[in-house]
């Protein structure tokens, strides 16, 4: 579609992004649905974050994007927050409001949409998350809203994991979350539990890295989850499937946190064959085949 004095400016916040596939998706789905936008990449520096924010209000952008490292920071930037995202501590999307832009999280969103359709079921399953920072943050957050009946987090520090958990279980309203270090991960009992990766550890181009290299550790998850969509299949999903469970990649979260964010900026639905076609685009575009 051709840009024009009526073109809605759209993009992704954040340093850097020279990688994103953000822009694939959201001006592709433009072209699909016949709307008149462009969706860039805006690299943006720490000290300049508060001002891209009111400047893009001042362009009139339609919507946002914000990704690591201003996913917190971004905030105390916004005119309202969404209750949800405002537990999580996390923004990853800005839609226009009276005033500014309200903050809402679509990796929440996302992520359970691509755990449903892989048949990774959260409700009343015993769970282990890896990793309490940002993305684990959210991933807990999940599990405590769609009904997991326990979750292990496990952690590089303990005290941080601590944290977390208190936090979500306050939100839960019950000792949801039972914190550990890596190394005491052998201290979840036996079982088969789901279990989600939500560290940056293995992700391209360092893809050795994973937080815990014990088999055993592994022997107990049937089915892992994988935030990282780069590269196809991490040393986590490599350790899971070596152990005889079942692994998915991140790339799916990455498209329906996108597709979520999509229709709170625009007024369509979008379709399950569209989404479908994208998700292929995105793996041509990574050099799947």
């Amino acid at each position: 579609m051709a840009i024009d004095g009526h073109t809605k400016l759209f993009g992704l916040i954040g340093y850097p992004v020279g990688h994103t596939l953000s822009p694939l998706i959201h001006n592709h789905l433009a072209e699909l649905y016949g709307q008149n936008l462009v969706y860039v990449p805006l690299p943006v520096k720490e000290e300049d974050l508060k001002r891209a924010v009111e400047g893009a209000g001042a362009f009139g952008f339609g919507g946002m994007n914000v990704t690591v490292p201003y996913k917190n920071a971004v905030i105390p930037l916004c005119t309202q927050v969404d209750p949800l995202a405002a537990q999580i501590g996390s923004v990853n999307t800005l839609v226009p409001c009276e005033g500014g832009y309200k903050g809402y999280n679509t990796d929440v969103t996302g992520l359970y949409r691509a755990m449903t359709e892989d048949g990774a079921m959260i409700e009343d399953r015993e769970v282990i998350v890896v990793g309490a920072g940002g993305v684990g943050r959210t991933v807990a957050f999940l599990m405590a809203q769609k009904k997991a009946k326990k979750v292990y987090l496990l952690n590089r520090t303990f005290e941080k994991a601590r944290e977390l958990a208190d936090h979500v279980n306050a939100y839960a309203g019950k000792e949801l979350i039972i914190p550990l270090a890596n190394e005491d991960h052998g201290k979840i009992p036996e079982g088969k539990y789901l279990a989600v990766q939500a560290t940056s550890l293995g992700m391209s181009p360092k893809t050795e890295g994973v937080a815990i290299e014990d088999p055993a550790f592994y022997q107990k998850i049937s089915c892992g989850y994988e935030i990282i969509f780069n590269p196809a299949k991490t040393r986590f999903m490599q350790l899971v499937e070596d152990a005889g469970g079942t692994a998915y990649n991140g790339l799916k979260m990455l498209l329906y946190q996108g597709i979520d964010a999509y229709e709170l900026w625009n007024p369509v639905k979008i379709r399950e064959e569209d989404i479908k076609a994208i998700y292929l685009m995105m793996c041509r575009e990574l050099g799947w085949g």
